[in-house]
Order: structure tokens, then sequence, then C-alpha cells
């Protein structure tokens, strides 16, 4: 069994903002597996279903960006899932918009919402895949406003092709591996 979390901040202030892309993530996916993600179960939105014979569980957590550890550690805890068998989705403000990066394990890079995941699963040997949203450019860009500020006319289309791509990516790593997903994936073959 797999669990697959996207993150993003609930609410529909937060909806398509580039804090969110996990959340369309795990949208798209469950949209193209068939799986509905709407049970409120452990202070997340889930749903569970099958690929390729596996059983997978998606979630989206309800404890906003800089707490989804919490969400997440108590997720992983009810399923008895090691944080090896956890895929997470996040933003990434060092890739540029619309590039995927999936890693076996790492560090949180400054990601408030992957710093707390590490703590509270007491591990960062866990899957994840980052998806750029790019950094505000020239002085008096506020980071925050950025990662929580809508994608522009320009960068959408990247965003729906990187949501595309990256549900693929997701369906590749727990049908073929993570190593098959980040050769075709990372270095943009698809």
């Amino acid at each position: 069994m797999w669990l697959v979390v996207g993150l993003g901040n609930p609410g529909p202030e937060y909806a398509g903002t580039r804090h969110n892309v996990g959340f369309m993530v795990v949208d798209r996916l469950a949209r193209d597996l068939g799986i509905t993600v709407d049970r409120v179960f452990l202070r997340a939105l889930v749903g569970q279903g099958q690929v390729a014979g596996q059983s997978l569980v998606l979630a989206k957590p309800l404890t906003y960006m800089n707490r989804s550890g919490e969400a997440v550690a108590a997720l992983l805890n009810w399923y008895r899932l090691t944080p090896a068998h956890l895929l997470v989705v996040s933003d990434d403000l060092d890739l540029p918009t619309g590039r995927l990066r999936l890693r076996k394990s790492g560090g949180h890079g400054g990601h408030k919402g992957l710093r707390s995941i590490i703590e509270l699963a007491g591990s960062r040997e866990f899957p994840r895949l980052r998806v750029g949203i790019g950094r505000p450019a020239g002085p008096g860009h506020e980071v925050v406003d950025w990662v929580l500020g809508r994608f522009t006319e320009e960068e959408s289309p990247l965003i729906e092709k990187a949501v595309a791509d990256a549900s693929k990516a997701v369906q590749v790593a727990l049908t073929r591996g993570l190593d098959a997903a980040m050769n075709l994936f990372n270095a943009g073959r698809v």
C-alpha cells in the first residue's frame, strides 16, 4: 500500500494558489485513477483505490501547510505504513515554473510543510515530487505573497502540463518504481 499526500491549504481562498499545487496533483491523480477524495479522516481529505493491483490512499491534509505532518503522521500510523511507502507532492520555489523533480528522500529545503512531515514522521527517508512554482522576481516581492498568489496567465499552461505530468510520474513511480519515474520525469522526457 502507498500513501500519496499532496500539500496545500484547505479552503476556497487558497484554491488555485501556487502553494496548493500538491492538492492540484492529488485531484488530477484521483481523476485519472477514478478515486474520490472526499472523506474527512484524521484531519485530511482522503480517498482509497487501486493502481496496478496495489492499494493506494490519496490525501490532502486539512491542517494547513505548516502543520501537514500532523495529518501525515496520523495517516502513516493508522495504515501502519513506513515513510518509505509515503510519497509527498509539494510546490518548490527553487524550480522553474512547471518543472518536476522526483527524489527518493532528502531534506525539507526550507519548505515548512515538508519540515513538519519530517519532524512528525521522524524520518526524511520518503519519496517526494516537487513541482516548480519559480521565485518572485525583483525587489519588493515577498515570498509569502508569491506562494499564496495565483498563477499568471502565462504560467497557467505550464502548471496545467506539470500537474498532468506529475499525475503520470506518481503512477509510474508506484507501478514501475521510483528510478523509472525519475529517469522519465526529472529529465523532462515526457
